[in-house]
């Protein structure tokens, strides 16, 4: 399982030090076992985010700390955190006023289509399939704010009839020819993990819904460590799927923060990317080849060749489908020997925009590690609340290196930023990569922070979901956004983006202040991208979720009007459909309805995304 590291040459020697070849180097194509069962331990939450022995809460001392043993913060005591976050907010936010909720919520009774319970009865083992109220509710949302206030303090409306478990192909094939003759309506879930609303089900859809679950298509097919390439099943999860992959040696290199949950098909559908995207690409650039299965039959290609002219290509359509056209049933990607050296770093820059100006310089200059992120002072402070207790020579180390910091480099605190650095490769290239990129951050008054310090900065990666719940215990609702804007806008909409949730909630005459702040996480020839996270503190506000969508609302309009993009790699859903018109042309639009209505003409797939709410699609 992926784990935040402890040290960044400790974990290269640990987990990725395969400087010899893997067992099947040079061999054929050959298919590897599948996947052990998810033992016990790795259950996952219903009703937060992640596993489910791994919480924040607040200890005996009235300090928070991190139930469980996943993660190198798990049973540290955090006294910095709650402190920290009052400050930030301006609000006592004191941990005996607790928001209790009760789940879960009443379920939706189930509609009922008896000949299509009756196709799948016929089709699939008795435990692949499941009108479990609470089964049903957990396939009917994914991890947005509201959808996790919604199952805690209110309800869905609508939530899936029957979940279904398919374990083939033909399962799926099987399961779509039942819907298209029944008139059921299908929607794919793979991790659970959307932030766009993606899995809610629309309140007007009156067919029986069945959510097919993909977790059962979870095998690597075959790999080809000649041709560097593998087919692995939609349903392959991110954590799973790199520890596979990574017995024989290679890696896809893929993480995006949601890795230990999300799977293979759902980073297809959603256009995604991942934290090490400079070195290995985005999804797009990984993925060679894709089966989907339509209502109108199946999209596939025989024979895989390096590249192809041979016009329309429908893997480009499927890429950021969001489950509208079929199911996604397998891929082919590409695969990266395991690198033989994992180096962390970090560096601090006196102001976020002297750090944006550093990776300017450094994208150019061909001298990109696997990955770089560069928080704003606000996360950086973030960060340092994250930190355990000090004590003994580590109180006066770190009072040495904050005046090192402080005095003799004259950087102010509520200024200074810092950038976390990954580098992977053969450690003649990490150590060379490291040499130039130091070297361009002196340039920019950069002063390098530490191994430990960068791989403790990537940990906020796994656990800024869990903090998120844990302070919905407490009146504060908190969410993220991303987008992608040329280098020349960056700094504008990062700081106009910020105003304009500062002044939204001003405008509301909301509690205290609110928690607002961005890093830098992908970089580009062309420009960044860019990702926000936004928290208010709401008791006494009423209909606090509808407030929270607003001010959502007007920061998207925000990012559109500095010129970024409507999502980097979040994707479409629901949230955001209404922002469709203002980025395509009614033409445009028009396109994608005509190749949904050509490959499901009668709206089996009818899970509502990416739908303009002028311009609803038919319901059946």
């Amino acid at each position: 399982m992926i784990k935040p590291p402890r040290a960044g040459r400790r974990l290269a020697k640990k987990l990725l030090g395969r400087a010899q070849p893997g067992p099947h180097e040079g061999a054929g194509r050959f298919t590897p076992p599948p996947p052990p069962p998810v033992p016990e331990a790795d259950a996952e939450s219903n009703q937060v985010w992640g596993f489910a022995d791994t919480r924040f809460s607040v200890a005996p001392s009235g300090n928070v700390i991190l139930e469980g043993e996943r993660y190198d913060l798990s049973g540290t005591e955090l006294p910095n955190l709650l402190p920290w976050i009052r400050e930030t907010m301006q609000l006592p936010i004191p941990v005996e006023e607790q928001h209790p909720y009760e789940y879960p919520p009443k379920v939706p009774a189930a509609k009922r289509n008896a000949k299509f319970l009756k196709a799948v009865k016929g089709l699939l083992d008795e435990d692949a399939w499941s009108q479990d109220p609470v089964v049903r509710l957990r396939h009917g949302h994914g991890h947005t704010q509201e959808e996790m206030y919604q199952i805690k303090y209110g309800k869905l409306t609508r939530v899936p009839d029957v979940v279904v478990y398919p374990s083939e192909e033909e399962h799926i094939v099987a399961l779509v020819a039942a819907a298209s003759e029944h008139d059921v309506c299908l929607i794919p879930y793979g991790g659970g993990t959307s932030v766009t609303e993606a899995l809610r089900c629309p309140d007007d859809e009156k067919r029986m819904i069945c959510s097919v679950d993909m977790r059962r298509l979870n095998r690597i097919l075959w790999i080809d460590p000649t041709n560097r390439m593998a087919c692995i099943q939609a349903g392959a999860v991110g954590r799973t799927l790199t520890d596979q992959l990574a017995e024989y040696g290679v890696t896809m290199g893929h993480e995006p923060d949601s890795v230990e949950f999300s799977t293979l098909g759902g980073w297809i559908a959603t256009h995604a990317s991942g934290m090490k995207k400079n070195k290995y690409g985005n999804i797009e650039d990984l993925v060679l080849d894709v089966n989907v299965v339509t209502p109108t039959g199946r999209l596939e290609r025989k024979g895989l060749a390096p590249r192809e002219s041979i016009g329309f290509d429908t893997k480009r359509t499927v890429l950021g489908s969001e489950g509208r056209l079929g199911i996604i049933t397998q891929a082919v990607v590409k695969l990266f020997p395991l690198p033989e050296a994992q180096h962390y770093g970090s560096i601090l820059f006196p102001d976020f925009e002297t750090g944006v100006a550093f990776l300017h310089e450094m994208t150019h200059s061909g001298s990109l590690p696997a990955s770089v992120r560069l928080v704003d002072n606000t996360q950086f402070k973030f960060s340092m609340a994250l930190k355990p207790a000090s004590s003994g020579l580590k109180v006066l180390k770190s009072k040495f290196e904050k005046a090192i910091v402080t005095k003799v480099k004259g950087f102010d605190p509520d200024q200074m930023v810092a950038c976390t650095l990954v580098f992977e490769g053969t450690l003649e290239e990490v150590e060379a990569q490291e040499e130039r990129v130091y070297a361009i951050a002196q340039k920019y008054r950069g002063m390098a922070a530490g191994s430990a310090n960068g791989a403790r900065g990537y940990q906020l990666t796994f656990g800024i979901a869990y903090i998120r719940d844990f302070v919905m215990n407490h009146f504060v609702l908190a969410e993220s956004f991303e987008t992608s804007v040329p280098w020349s806008e960056a700094l504008r909409l990062c700081e106009s983006v910020k105003q304009r949730l500062f002044d939204e909630h001003a405008k509301r005459n909301l509690p205290g202040k609110p928690f607002v702040t961005c890093r830098v996480t992908q970089l580009y020839d062309t420009g960044v991208a860019v990702y926000f996270y936004f928290a208010y503190h709401h008791k006494g506000v009423e209909n606090p979720t509808h407030v929270y969508a607003e001010m959502e609302e007007a920061a998207r309009d925000e990012v559109l009007r500095c010129g970024g993009s409507l999502s980097h790699h979040h994707g479409v859903g629901k949230i955001r459909s209404t922002f469709l018109p203002r980025i395509m042309s009614q033409e445009a639009m028009d396109w994608n309805r005509r190749t949904k209505e050509a490959l499901d003409p009668n709206n089996i797939f009818a899970c509502g995304n990416q739908v303009d709410a002028l311009e609803k699609e038919p319901q059946g």
